[in-house]
């Protein structure tokens, strides 16, 4: 069949497919991995069935050659790194030197915030940075606390020192391991630790004097979810449950009100499985109803201490009833539990973890209430409060949840790697034995791939089979900290960069390109290569970027006879540009939820850092580079 297809339908599909996928990933209608499926599979059945032979006869679109990228080494290096990250965060490896700048008395707070970036920045160049923006969101808070600043003026900041520092080494980011990868299946030798750390370190520079003395001025203020309510200024959705005894049953609407509750503005009313909504004329609220209201802190506070057990169901209740009398080894009575079920307004905000086993669970499947003995109230997610039925949304890493509980709960739950407890616990963990351990196999991963001893994913697995080993973390722990997501998207696109540069896409892009008026000039060329993976990186992902536009950017390098690796440079210093989007860098989306910010927040502030970048860029390439 394929001897009957023209060569360019198998490049004009591919660039189809390309086409199609860049912008399903933008609209995000559909899961990352689902669209990435999707991909690899339309790619796979369309090798199969409409081959590109090469001049041996062998087909370039089988499924060897696209399902290779799943073995890749780099994206072998990169799991291994995301599991190296999982020992720093469960060892706590990094908490002493990050409590440095908290407990250092001689230093003002706003010293310790910058001692904490530069630190962050530092250490980017070598780990996997999602960790250590875990790590520090609680640190930075209670800094942010105690320089009576807002926390929405540091969160944004600590994002995009570490993507910074992630430009300066080959480690310091997947996207750096991906561009390598994808020049090595160019024919091209693999870029070393240390090839780009001149200009890297430039970039990080400049965009490290933005990010301290320009952001923060630009950030808004805005106040954490509890201090919200506390203030009252916003209303909080909050799920209430009618019980039989409730003074609230028969209460009917009368001008979209209710009378015995006039402070509570009643949004959705499920009813045996039936959902009620607005406007609520002729209905009257009955046992077992669940409503879903919004209120402010001062109308929740009253509803809770004239009715402290309200918002818990009996499940609820007795659930934190058996954790209690378990962990006191003591009964109680019905005064009792009416205490204890008081206790449970201390508010605390918690955070899913991208590696948690929560991801993809409902709240009623996790059961906070039987695991913490801590009930969720609401939930934020990218800065916005869902509005539905708690119980049945499904969990992602960043979101926020604001929850009941003890104080004793909320402390349990510090122990709990699932969740980051962003306020509501003052407690510090002991540092565990096996951080010096964790610390040294890191150390020693970073030397021998930093001296050329061993290979970027030699390294970095020996590495993660040593952690495990040495107990640092277990296989189960270690398999939550492969992210599925990164595989597969990954794994499609690489898939998608090898049937461009089979079928000419990639080449026919590259030429396109040098249709421009000033085709001619390598500056002018790598300038406009920078800008449109920059703006690319904030729609789709990093790791996407790189895939996509390294051959690309490889061709035009070859075409206008200046050196690939200049080229590939500009697609990883612009790749790591995430700045202007919440979406684009995972370390984005964590600081969301506790910076409270919205998507136009991250587009005033990251767009001109990334317009500065991508002059400074421009300088590197001129003067460094000598274009």
């Amino acid at each position: 069949m394929s001897s009957l297809i023209d060569a360019n339908f198998h490049m004009w599909f591919v660039l189809f497919l390309t086409g199609a996928a860049v912008v399903m990933f933008a609209r995000e209608k559909w899961p990352l991995e689902v669209t990435s499926v999707i991909l690899l599979t339309a790619l796979l059945l369309f090798g199969q069935f409409f081959e590109l032979p090469d001049a041996n006869g062998k087909n370039q679109l089988d499924a060897y050659q696209l399902l290779s990228g799943l073995v890749n080494p780099a994206l072998v290096a990169v799991l291994a790194l995301l599991v190296m990250g999982q020992a720093v965060i469960h060892t706590d490896s990094l908490r002493p030197l990050i409590y440095f700048f908290v407990k250092s008395k001689m230093l003002p707070a706003w010293m310790s915030i910058g001692g904490i970036l530069i630190f962050v920045m530092i250490l980017s160049a070598f780990l996997n940075n999602t960790p250590l923006v875990i790590l520090a969101i609680p640190i930075m808070q209670a800094l942010a606390s105690s320089a009576g600043m807002s926390e929405s003026r540091l969160m944004m900041p600590l994002s995009y020192v570490a993507i910074i520092g992630g430009m300066t080494t080959l480690v310091g980011s997947s996207t750096n391991l991906l561009v390598s990868s994808a020049m090595v299946d160019l024919g091209y030798d693999p870029l070393q630790f240390f090839d780009f750390v001149v200009p890297g370190m430039m970039m990080a520079a400049v965009g490290f004097v933005y990010i301290v003395l320009v952001l923060p001025k630009t950030l808004p203020s805005r106040k954490s979810l509890t201090d919200q309510l506390k203030g009252g200024e916003k209303e909080f959705v909050a799920e209430l449950d009618v019980a039989e005894d409730s003074p609230m049953i028969g209460a009917q609407c009368v001008d979209g009100r209710f009378a015995e509750v006039p402070d509570l503005d009643i949004r959705l009313i499920q009813r045996a499985g039936h959902l009620i909504l607005p406007p609520f004329e002729g209905y009257e609220i009955q046992v077992n109803d669940i409503l879903i209201v919004a209120a402010t802190r001062e109308a929740l506070a009253e509803l809770l201490s004239k009715y402290p057990g309200f918002l818990l169901s009996e499940d609820e209740e007795m659930s934190i009833q058996l954790k209690s009398d378990k962990k006191n080894e003591e009964k109680q009575g019905p005064a009792e539990l009416e205490a204890k079920v008081a206790e449970t307004r201390i508010l605390a905000e918690v955070m899913i973890t991208p590696a948690s086993r929560m991801v993809d669970m409902t709240i009623d499947q996790v059961g906070f209430h039987r695991q913490f003995g801590t009930i969720v109230l609401g939930i934020q997610r990218r800065a916005r409060v869902v509005r539905r039925r708690l119980g049945r949304i499904r969990l992602e890493a960043g979101d926020v949840l604001l929850v009941a509980g003890s104080q004793g709960a909320v402390n349990d739950m510090r122990n709990n790697p699932d969740v980051i407890v962003l306020s509501g616990s003052k407690r510090e963990l002991p540092i565990p034995k096996k951080a010096p351990i964790a610390g040294f196999i890191f150390l020693g991963t970073v030397l021998a791939a930093s001296t050329g001893i061993m290979s970027i994913a030699v390294a970095a697995l020996t590495g993660s089979v040593l952690l495990i080993a040495t107990g640092c973390l277990n296989i189960r722990q270690a398999t939550r900290a492969i992210d599925r997501k990164i595989i597969l998207l990954v794994g499609s696109m690489l898939a998608l960069g090898t049937a461009l540069q089979a079928t000419g896409g990639a080449q026919f892009i590259a030429d396109q390109l040098l249709l421009l008026p000033f085709a001619d000039n390598p500056l002018y060329m790598v300038a406009t290569l920078f800008i449109i993976v920059a703006v690319s990186t904030n729609i789709l992902s990093n790791n996407a970027c790189a895939i996509l536009f390294t051959p690309i950017a490889v061709n035009m390098a070859i075409n206008l006879g200046v050196d690939p690796f200049i080229f590939a440079v500009a697609v990883i210093m612009a790749a790591n540009c995430s700045f202007a989007s919440p979406i684009g860098y995972k370390t984005n989306l964590l600081v969301m939820g506790p910076g409270h910010y919205r998507f136009r927040d991250f587009m005033k502030a990251g767009i001109p850092l990334v317009l500065i970048l991508w002059v400074t860029y421009i300088f590197i390439a001129k003067f460094y580079f000598n274009l």
